[in-house]
């Protein structure tokens, strides 16, 4: 294979004034590493690696114009010419690699998460708690002005071109649309006083740029908020800005606020590129689709479909930054897929902390977890193929150790394999495909079907063993927990156990959530939604018809009658992913489940399960209760061997062996990874 299996996604784009490598742009991610200037040389390592591995154009994440801006105190802006010289070092790092920069101009207006935020108009957004104050007409003003500064320093300290953020509900959209703009002076009324800012900042950012600089502008297309724009006001947008100057148009899909999953991984592959396939026959000049786009499969298609004439991939260079590089050399097979999850990236960023990847613990750490080879070669046996396992067996094993990697079932993975089954979570397949490949190429020895014990370990000779062996599920003493009706998680996912109508659940959990989700669909109904599927689902207008792009959701018959049931009074799946627990919490209820706090369970009869709430007895009438009641330590085989006497071999624990609390991968893929990188 040759880089002739992508032409489209690999052919250069060219512009008035310049050449890009390819169709591939990196979509602007917020890691945190923009915020403190002491983390520029980390920033520039990270970018740079993506530009080494041979992305056409890099959007960064998003620098505020002005302090007002700003998406947090303190967080990242580009004001003043004392701030020029830490952005060199990133520019510097990307042309060094041979590739091309823009700075992505986001101002957060009343999305900032402090008292000074600003917005067309003093209304609170629901994911902020600060109302904004409404500017004067003196005040957009000002804030027009400090884009345009922004833009040349921006020029000044060596990036390529910049992305003005007109998406995604920030400050740009606020004024746009009728929901977030109720000015009636110059900057408000009708739809075209509306887009004033959007086309002075264009205009004006142009003027002062001069033409051999890059203007992306990032358009929201599909706003799936009440109050957003119709299409034809859209499409009277993309035509303006092209004419104020534009070089790009970048497709933004959703307001922050809005209640449809855009970006997360039950959303179908390529599930938005619809949209910018509409708004090509309008513009002439390039456009870029996103979300979701994350193989160089899919991304071919949508070119050669002639969806877009250039891919915005972010998170898809998280998880691996040599992605480009490895689709021209035919190794797509090889390619560490973004999975979507959001666990390591957004809700890292939503909780003030650096952004990673759960499928590749290194990204924005490059500069600190560093591979080298290892000077002392070792025997190292690792029990458990699931992701702390497979992780620390691949990394040791790059790193010249000499690793035999173990498990009792017939297939790599463990809890991936039942995860994979969930809807929404087929990715994980990807994930076991990168890691079947990664096993191959660095020569672990890979013992499957094969259940070892502590005599086993010690008279393999080992100068060090991992235990990656998992967990197992807890038991709940209940009266009548040993019924015919009662199940674990394990028998449903793992055990495919045939499961009745009516389900009571026991822990809401994510482990609860993710057998809900699976119960809602028929045993052959499981596969990844179609976009039309997706569309209906979620009450997406595909037409073009309804404004802002909504619709009246028609979810599926659910397959089955659902109680989710919990101790905690606190809401059911509280505990789930920051960015990605409404959603699915909004898919359970969309799904009729019934869900339950503060349930003290009393017994398990041929009636179902008996609870009480605030005291009052209740029956949750069900054909089967399956128990999803957390998790302990697999520790047998760990105490078995450090039971032995005389034994000095070297042990570890990682993964659930070591903390069973919640099933998380992304700590067990990180654990597992660290350890192997100690080793």
């Amino acid at each position: 294979m040759t880089e002739q299996t992508y032409p489209k996604l690999l052919a250069p784009l060219k512009l008035p004034h310049t050449e890009i490598a390819n169709r591939v742009l990196m979509g602007s991610m917020h890691t945190g590493l923009e915020d403190r200037a002491s983390n520029y040389p980390k920033l520039a390592a990270f970018l740079g690696a993506r530009a080494r591995g041979g992305v056409g154009l890099i959007v960064t994440g998003g620098i505020a114009p002005t302090l007002r801006g700003e998406l947090a105190p303190f967080a990242s802006n580009l004001v003043g010419r004392w701030q020029v010289k830490r952005h060199r070092l990133v520019t510097d790092a990307v042309h060094d690699e041979g590739g091309k920069i823009c700075m992505q101009i986001l101002h957060a207006g009343r999305y900032a998460y402090h008292p000074f935020a600003v917005a067309p108009s003093k209304l609170k957004s629901p994911i902020s708690p600060f109302t904004p104050s409404e500017l004067s007409s003196g005040g957009v003003e000002r804030q027009i002005k400090g884009f345009v500064r922004c833009a040349r320093l921006a020029q000044d300290a060596g990036y390529d071109g910049v992305e003005i953020m007109g998406s995604e509900g920030y400050f740009i959209n606020q004024f746009i649309a009728a929901r977030t703009n109720k000015r009636t002076d110059e900057w408000g009324g009708d739809y075209a006083n509306r887009c004033r800012l959007a086309r002075q900042i264009v205009q004006r950012t142009r003027a002062a740029v001069g033409d051999d600089f890059i203007i992306i502008f990032r358009l929201s297309m599909l706003d799936l908020v009440e109050g957003g724009s119709s299409w034809d006001e859209v499409v009277k947008l993309a035509k303006w800005v092209e004419a104020d100057g534009a070089s790009i148009i970048n497709t933004g899909i959703g307001w922050h606020e809005a209640r449809i999953p855009t970006i997360a991984t039950m959303v179908p592959r390529a599930g938005f590129t619809w949209v910018t396939a509409r708004m090509k026959k309008e513009v002439s000049i390039p456009l870029v689709t996103t979300n979701r786009i994350n193989t160089p499969e899919v991304a071919e298609k949508v070119l050669a479909d002639g969806h877009a004439d250039m891919v915005s991939m972010a998170r898809p260079f998280l998880a691996d930054a040599d992605f480009v590089a490895k689709a021209k050399a035919g190794r797509s097979q090889d390619i560490n897929t973004c999975i979507a999850c959001n666990q390591a990236c957004l809700d890292h960023t939503f909780k003030a902390k650096r952004a990673t990847c759960l499928v590749n613990p290194f990204a924005c750490h490059e500069t600190e977890l560093v591979q080298q080879p290892t000077k002392t070669p070792r025997n190292i046996a690792v029990v458990g193929a699931g992701p702390a396992g497979l992780a620390c067996a691949v990394t040791a094993a790059e790193r010249g150790h000499q690793v035999t990697l173990f498990d009792r079932a017939n297939e790599i993975g463990g809890q991936f394999n039942m995860a994979k089954q969930i809807p929404g979570k087929e990715e994980f397949y990807e994930t076991l495909r990168y890691y079947r490949s990664r096993l191959q190429q660095t020569g672990v020895n890979l013992e499957l079907s094969t259940e070892v014990d502590a005599g086993s370990l010690v008279a393999g000779g080992f100068d060090g063993v991992v235990f990656a062996t998992g967990v197992n599920p807890r038991q709940l003493t209940l009266p009548g927990i040993e019924h015919a009706k009662v199940l674990s998680y394990i028998d449903v996912l793992r055990g495919k156990a045939k499961v009745g109508e009516r389900v009571a659940i026991i822990g809401a959990g994510g482990i609860g959530f993710d057998v809900a989700e699976f119960l809602l669909h028929e045993r052959n109904d499981v596969q990844p939604p179609t976009i039309e599927q997706f569309a209906k689902q979620w009450g997406i207008d595909l037409d073009g018809d309804d404004r802002g792009g909504l619709t009246e959701a028609a979810p599926a018959k659910p397959a089955r009658r659902l109680t989710l049931l919990q101790r905690k009074k606190s809401k059911p799946g509280g505990g789930l992913g920051k960015t990605t627990g409404w959603i699915h919490r909004l898919a359970l209820r969309q799904g009729q489940v019934d869900m339950v706090s503060g349930a003290q369970y009393t017994k398990i009869d041929d009636a179902g399960l008996h609870i009480e709430v605030d005291g009052e007895p209740q029956l949750i009438e069900a054909d089967h209760v399956i128990v999803c009641a957390g998790q302990l330590p697999a520790r047998q085989l760990a105490d078995d061997f450090a039971a032995i006497e005389g034994s000095d071999v070297e042990t570890h624990l990682i993964g659930g062996v070591d903390v069973a609390a919640e099933l998380d991968a992304k700590r067990a893929i990180r654990q597992g990874t660290l350890l192997a990188l100690q080793l």
